[in-house]
């Protein structure tokens, strides 16, 4: 099966294998896979969780949320603005294709 390159496939769409370049970045792998056995979390507990400076986990955020796999719900808790993320339907379903086609890379290797 022929894989179109990353700068000929719209962005956010996958290869036909299933690997998706842009989940595929070791800290937005890591958002989802944060996100996948949830409902949603604050981008603070993100941010303890993955150890990352706010404005690197802002960035890999918007490159997901463009790519439509991350949705962002914003809500006032303790008198402060806070942010809920999620994994959008097609963002999980994009992060588990990804890990099935990790896993079948690795079992070819």
């Amino acid at each position: 099966m022929s894989r179109l390159p990353e700068t000929e496939r719209p962005a956010g769409q996958a290869a036909g294998d299933g690997f998706n370049e842009v989940i595929h970045a070791p800290v937005r792998l890591r958002i989802c896979a944060t996100l996948d056995p949830v409902r949603e979390v604050e981008f603070g507990t993100l941010l303890t969780v993955l150890g990352v400076s706010k404005s690197a986990l802002s960035k890999h955020i918007s490159v997901l949320a463009d790519a439509g796999y991350v949705a962002q719900r914003r809500a006032v808790r303790d008198t402060r603005q806070r942010v809920w993320l999620s994994l959008t339907k097609s963002g999980r379903s994009a992060y588990r294709s990804h890990v099935a086609a990790l896993h079948r890379i690795l079992g070819e290797a």
